[in-house]
This record gives structure tokens, C-alpha cells and sequence, in this order.
């Protein structure tokens, strides 16, 4: 967490989170502590559920259940309500109906952050909510675990940025820096969202080539396999104009030919 004051106003901005799975729900959860005004879009049986049971968090440092304000997207298209953020965090194929409900919940202040992997909910979202959306990714290791966000590890960051370098609104940093999570805002946010998708990518490669964790991999002699699929994906996002940073070269390289490590991609 960084100095940021906590303020009233920022408790009054009002935030909705698409999706409670390990990344919405982790950060939803943490925001909510906060006090901040944060609402749940959900898919109708996930709702159900949530309402039911409220949203289950399990963290390194304590497991607790919070009861949440909770939306479906019939009823936000029945009662339109518009919010100050509109936090995006579904899996991929989720996206394009995400895109369509929210469109009730954006108002021409409204500010959306997508929290997905890989550089097409930019474009998609730009196209349907001009000069509206901000770059983001997250770094968390978490689950789904019998209806329960689980996350894994301590290791909770936020990096948020403008598309065209500017600075990210203080309204927006203020209401997202809260305990529980790291957050980061940055002017190169797109470099950012690739070097992630560097990282996954590799990962995703090297973990079903082998078919075994990353220590297995070490073991069985395939590290100068893990620098070849790296330099070849590195060298698309430098092709689309994103050179990869020495410091994220770096991390990939450990955390991809770590001896005995149980790394494996999600």
C-alpha cells in the first residue's frame, strides 16, 4: 500500500467488480474492508450463491466470508445504475458478453479497468467505450475452491495505467489503494500488459510442452529449451514495438528454470 490519504470521497466512489473469481474476488474483497462502495456483476448461478452464502475469501493471513451487494446482468438491464469504475476481471471468453453488461453501469465519467491477460480486451473495450478505459494487470497466485477464493500466496499487486501515458486520475489511485494488495500505477502500461503476456505465454509453453512442473523440467535437461521459447516470444512483443525490460527477462528466466520448483502454468 502506498501513502495515498483515505478519504471519504474515495469510499464514496462507487465500483463495479465483473466477476468474483480469484482476481475480483481477491481484490473486491480487499476493497471492500476498505469501505469502499463496491458491487458484484454476476452470472445468475454465482449470484445465487454469493447471495446465499456471501463471497468466502481465503487468504495467507486469514479466511473470511463478507456479505456483498450483488448485481446480475438482467437486473442491472431492467434498473440501469451507472458507477464511477467498472472493474473488468472474467476469463477471456467471458469478455464480449461482459462488454455488452456493463453497458447499463457506464455513464460518460465512468472509467473501466480490465484485468485479463493478453492485449485484446484493450482494443475491444476502446472500441465500445472510447477514451473510457484504463490498462491493468494484476499479479496474484489464486484458485476457486468449493465456491471460495482462495488466494495462494502473499503475493498481491495491482498495476494500473493510462493508455496514452498520462497520469491515472487521483481518484481512481486514492479509492484503489487500500490494504491487502500493492498498487502501482505506471506511464508504460501497454509494455507492462506485454510483458506479462511474455511471461504467461512462456509459461503456458514450456509447462504443457514438458507436460511437468518447472523443477521436473530442470531436472529432465530442458533449460536451454526454456531460453529458446522465451527469446522467440520476447521477440514478438518486441516486433509489435514492446521490447521485453532486462528486469522482466530476468524474472521469467527464474521463475521458469527454478531447480525444484512446482511452478506450473494455470
Amino acid at each position: 500500500m502506498t501513502e495515498a490519504a483515505d478519504s471519504a470521497a474515495d469510499a464514496d466512489l462507487s465500483i463495479l467488480i465483473a466477476g468474483a473469481g480469484a482476481t475480483g474476488g481477491a481484490f473486491g474483497t480487499y476493497l471492500l474492508e476498505a469501505g469502499r462502495d463496491v458491487t458484484f456483476l454476476l452470472r445468475q448461478a454465482r449470484a445465487a450463491k454469493v447471495r446465499e452464502e456471501g463471497l468466502r475469501f481465503t487468504a495467507p493471513d486469514a479466511d473470511r466470508t463478507n456479505q456483498v451487494e450483488v448485481i446480475t446482468a438482467e437486473e442491472l438491464s431492467a434498473a440501469p445504475q451507472t458507477f464511477d469504475l467498472v472493474i473488468v476481471a472474467v476469463k477471456a471468453n467471458g469478455l464480449d458478453s461482459v462488454i455488452d453488461d456493463i453497458a447499463p453501469a457506464v455513464g460518460e465519467q465512468t472509467l473501466i479497468i480490465p484485468f485479463l491477460n493478453g492485449m485484446a480486451q484493450i482494443e475491444k473495450l476502446e472500441n465500445r467505450y472510447p477514451g473510457q478505459v484504463l490498462g491493468g494487470f494484476v499479479k496474484i497466485v489464486g484458485t476457486i475452491r468449493d465456491g471460495a477464493v482462495v488466494q495462494l500466496t502473499n503475493m498481491a499487486v495491482m498495476t494500473i495505467g493510462d493508455l496514452q501515458g498520462a497520469d491515472v486520475p487521483a481518484r481512481i489511485a486514492e479509492a484503489l489503494d487500500v490494504p491487502g494488495f500493492k498498487l502501482q500505477t505506471v506511464a508504460g502500461i501497454i509494455d507492462g500488459l506485454w510483458e506479462k503476456w511474455t511471461f504467461i505465454a512462456a509459461a503456458g509453453v514450456v509447462t504443457c510442452l514438458f507436460r511437468a512442473p518447472v523443477g521436473a523440467i530442470m531436472e529432465a535437461g530442458g533449460r536451454s529449451h526454456v531460453h529458446t521459447i522465451v527469446d522467440e516470444l520476447e521477440a514478438v512483443a518486441a516486433a509489435a514495438g514492446h521490447p521485453v525490460s532486462e528486469a522482466s527477462h530476468a524474472m521469467t528466466l527464474k521463475m521458469l528454470t527454478e531447480d525444484g520448483s512446482a511452478f506450473t502454468s494455470s
